[in-house]
Formats: structure tokens, sequence, C-alpha cells
């Protein structure tokens, strides 16, 4: 029955072999729509992977880079039981790498406070170093910078050169590389010359790295955080379009209204705006911006959000079972079109053969002979369909991964691969189903005499 479903296929090789193209292209896009999501799970459990602290920050933040908190709450994190060392930190974009503009893959001035980043037990940026040091005690108030290879290669910089970063000309004094492309962005330098660079708040940070000392279960330990700032909350993370249009206190507009007066005066810079040294001048709030809550409502929640790698790990999935939606939905226009060629091709082989079909059953073949024949044929195009998709697949993932390296990681489990080949199969049993039951359905007599 295989050799005959085979002989058959390749009776009528160009109309077989363009059904054959149909179904590999759309499962290989399957295949690599779906690793989208794969690469983007990957990436970020290897990241966090990586990172065994905890990180306190601003609540609604996305990431550091948008959160502002005050600097003196750092002293009190570190009084929780558990906490070993609190590192403030400081993020912001970079605009520009000797003059020319940073668009993507992006950038970021990572400032850190040097004496406790040293004593971290863990430093991710530390343990990545592949070529010259990491920043030390000395390095402080200089432009003494660690970057990563990434950025090194881009702009093609090695140890003892200089890289002019917003306007500002900085001495490479070490190269990291950590492997994922979510933390080879930095450009580490110490916190209070980011700080000086970007007019960074002085009374603020982004966030706090922890690191606990194992004596507190993770969990308790957050949960204690959390605690420890009840009552004293920051006023959530928006988009500040999204704040400026749901606000209706009068005196928030009016303080909008001032400082957009005080930018216009040349005391402050617009909040997406570049001096002319390409210096980032993202307007930063003061502690006055810090307000505590004064309602019953507002005291059941934390002034600090604050996040361990699981914590990451669970928003994630959250994201990804929402992209995988759209995926499918995506993904459904190419398989719809792939069954709808294979029932064409062998709706139109089986009428090619009808009175093939009807010397069979003529000479004894059941309806289930001819049924099973038929299938057997659509099957093969089906399964032929999955393997090539997936080698398809695995083929233009390579070339994305590698001529866009540092900008996105693409990855196709084997799981994936598996359920390629299985639902290619299934379309292929599905789109040769309706031609099989049309042949069954006529006599033999019937079949001779359509022929």
């Amino acid at each position: 029955m295989l050799k005959f479903a085979i002989k058959n296929l390749l009776s009528r090789s160009l109309r077989s072999f363009l059904c054959l193209m149909g179904l590999t292209i759309a499962i290989a896009g399957m295949v690599g729509l779906f690793s989208i999501a794969g690469g983007l799970e990957e990436t970020v459990s290897q990241t966090f992977g990586k990172i065994s602290g905890i990180v306190a920050m601003q609540p609604g933040a996305p990431i550091p880079l948008f959160s502002r908190i005050p600097r003196t709450w750092g002293a009190e994190i570190k009084e929780v039981p558990g906490v070993a060392i609190v590192n403030p930190e400081i993020w912001s974009r970079v605009n520009l790498i000797e003059g020319k503009p940073v668009i993507s893959p992006p950038r970021f001035l990572f400032g850190t406070d040097l004496p406790t980043r040293l004593e971290l037990k863990h430093g991710i940026y530390r343990e990545a170093i592949y070529e010259g040091r990491f920043l030390d005690l000395e390095d402080r108030g200089t432009l003494n910078t660690v970057i990563s290879r990434q950025i090194a290669e881009q702009h093609h910089k090695q140890i003892g050169d200089q890289i002019e970063v917003n306007g500002q000309t900085m001495d490479i004094v070490g190269l990291y590389e950590s492997g994922s492309i979510l933390l080879d962005v930095a450009i580490i330098l110490d916190i209070d010359v980011v700080r000086e660079i970007t007019r960074f708040d002085s009374d603020s940070v982004s966030c706090f790295y922890i690191e606990q000392s194992g004596d507190v279960p993770n969990d308790k330990l957050v949960q204690d955080i959390k605690d420890q700032f009840r009552g004293r909350e920051l006023a959530s993370w928006q988009p500040a379009s999204l704040a400026l249009a749901s606000s209706s206190d009068t005196n928030l507009l009016k303080d909008f209204m001032s400082a957009i007066d005080e930018t216009l005066k040349g005391n402050s810079t617009d909040e997406y705006s570049t001096d002319k040294k390409g210096e980032n001048n993202i307007s930063k709030p003061t502690v006055a911006d810090f307000k505590t809550a004064k309602t019953e409502s507002e005291t059941s929640e934390s002034g600090l959000e604050v996040r361990s790698a699981s914590d990451w790990g669970e928003r994630l999935d959250t994201f990804t079972a929402d992209l995988d939606i759209f995926l499918g939905l995506m993904t459904g226009i190419g398989v719809l079109i792939a069954m709808l060629s294979i029932i064409n091709t062998m709706l139109m082989s089986v009428m090619e053969r009808v009175v093939d079909f009807g010397i069979l059953k003529a000479n004894g073949w059941s309806n289930w002979d001819v049924m099973l024949l038929i299938t057997a044929e659509s099957s093969l195009l089906g399964v032929l369909g999955g393997v090539l998709g997936g080698i398809l697949g695995l083929i233009a993932i390579a070339v994305v991964n590698w001529k866009f390296a540092s900008q996105v990681h693409l990855y196709a489990s084997p799981g994936l691969l598996l359920f390629g080949v299985f639902f290619s199969t299934l379309l292929g049993v599905l789109g040769g189903l309706y031609p099989a039951i049309w042949t069954t359905r006529m006599t033999p007599i019937d079949a001779i005499r359509r022929g």
C-alpha cells in the first residue's frame, strides 16, 4: 500500500511538489513565529538564572530604567533581617555613541555604587569579565568604564581605547560578556558619574539590588521588605502621557505647567531631549514627588515593588501566553492555505484516477482500502512537509541569530519541531479525508462511467 501511494505521488510529481512546498513553507513559518516566544523564554530564563539577588524599585515600573525611588530607603532595606548587601543603581538610556544616534539595539548607562558592588558575592558583570578588569574603588569619580563585548565590537574598541558616550569621553578598562542579550547592553560607571552625566536627581536612585544573607527564605524576605515600606507608597509608574490624561488634580496640573515653564527658561530639559553634547537629559522627579499615602485605602500598598528571579519569570509567562495567541492566529493563515492546497491536490488526483479506483473496487478492493490509499498519499505529503518545514525553519532561525546576534535570539525547542511534524501529518490526513470519502461513495460502475 505504501509503495503504491509513493508511485501515485511520483506519477504527478509537479503537482505533488507544489503541494509539498506549500505545506513546507507553512510549517517553517509556524516554527519561525513560535521561536520568537521560545527565544524570549530562553533568554529571560538564562538571564535571571544568573541573578541570585532581588531588585527593589518603583511600583508599576516595567524595568529599573523607568523607576525612581528615594536614595535614603537603601539604609532601611539594609536593616531588614536577611538582607546582606544593598547596592544602589542608576539606569539611563544612551542616546549617542561616537557621535552616532543609538536606536537599536538599545544601550544603557549603568551607574553602580562601587563599595557595595564589590562586596557582592555574586556580581553578574564582575564575573563576566573576559578581558581587562572590573571597576574598583579607585575608579570612583572617574570616567573609567566597563563595556560589553557587543558594544566593543560594534564600535571597534578594545582595552585602553576611549569611547565617546553622550558627549563624554570614557576610558575602557574592562570588557564583559554574559551571554545574554538582555545583560550585554550596559556601559558601567561609578554611580555618581552617571548621576552627573544624566543630571539624575541627587536624592533618587533607579533601584536597589539586594543580596540575601541566606538566613531568611527568599519569599519571606521579599514580603518583609514590602512590609517595611507599607504606608509610604510612591505613585505607581505609568507613561507620562497616560498620567497626564488621567489626572484631575489641579495642583498636579499646576506643577506640570510650572515644569514646562522652567524648561522654556532653560532650568530644565525636555523629557526625551539631548543637549549639544548628546547628554541624556531625561527629567527626573525630586523627593517632593515621593508623596506619603495619607488615606487608609492607600496604606495597604507597599511603597516598593520587590522582585526576585521567579517573579520576573511569572511575568514573562503571562506575556508569552498572550504572544502565543497572537502567533497562533498568524500561523493559522498559512496553515489554512496549506490545508486547502492539500485538499485541492488530492481531489484533483482522485478525479483523474476515478476509473482506476472503479477497476480496483471491481477487483475486490473495499471502500476502506481505497480510503486508506488516498489517506496514505496525503499523509506522506504531511510528514515530508513537516520534516522539510522544520529543517527550513531551523536554517532561517540560525541565519537570523547570526545576522542579528545583538538584537534578537530565536529558539525552536525539540518539542516545537516534533509538534510541527505531528501537526503537518495531521493536516495531511485531514486534507486527504474529503477526497477519500467522496471516492468511496461511488460504485465501481459509476466510477467507470464517470471516467
